[in-house]
């Protein structure tokens, strides 16, 4: 199930989270788009509409809404960090296509015996882990 802007908004709400409108925007922006967008996508895509908005803010609520596991963090191959709607709501990786940027989820990775190993070999409590795949989806190659 895709999260929406409104769906978002009525769980920020839930958690006594206020819905400013530049938070609106925020939440408009990335809900409108089926890639990942950096915070300066976002805040040029927001301030059409939303002119008062900062860049700050934009920062702010992708952090808020990064934590609270409503967007997806992305790190796209040129080093730069982006966010995109939550999709799958279980556990999920990344494949980014380094031409077109274009984001595919993929679930089952896999790593839980890796997970195991690392908590008995280190004695860390392993809460998370972060794997994403570069390179050329099909039409890129195709291009």
């Amino acid at each position: 199930m895709r999260l929406t802007a409104n769906k978002i908004a009525g769980i920020l709400r839930q958690k006594g989270y206020k819905l400013t409108p530049q938070r609106h925007a925020v939440l408009k922006v990335i809900a409108g788009s089926s890639d990942y967008l950096t915070p300066e996508d976002i805040y040029e895509q927001a301030r059409v509409n939303t002119p008062g908005i900062g860049l700050i803010t934009v920062y702010r609520t992708l952090n808020l809404l990064s934590d609270l596991h409503l967007v997806c963090r992305v790190h796209a191959p040129d080093d730069c960090r982006g966010y995109m709607m939550r999709r799958p709501t279980e556990h999920h990786h990344h494949v980014v296509c380094s031409g077109c940027t274009k984001v595919v989820d993929f679930g089952d990775c896999g790593l839980s015996d890796l997970e195991q190993r690392l908590h008995d070999d280190t004695g860390f409590d392993i809460s998370g882990h972060l794997l994403e795949f570069y390179g050329l989806c099909r039409e890129c190659r195709v291009a």
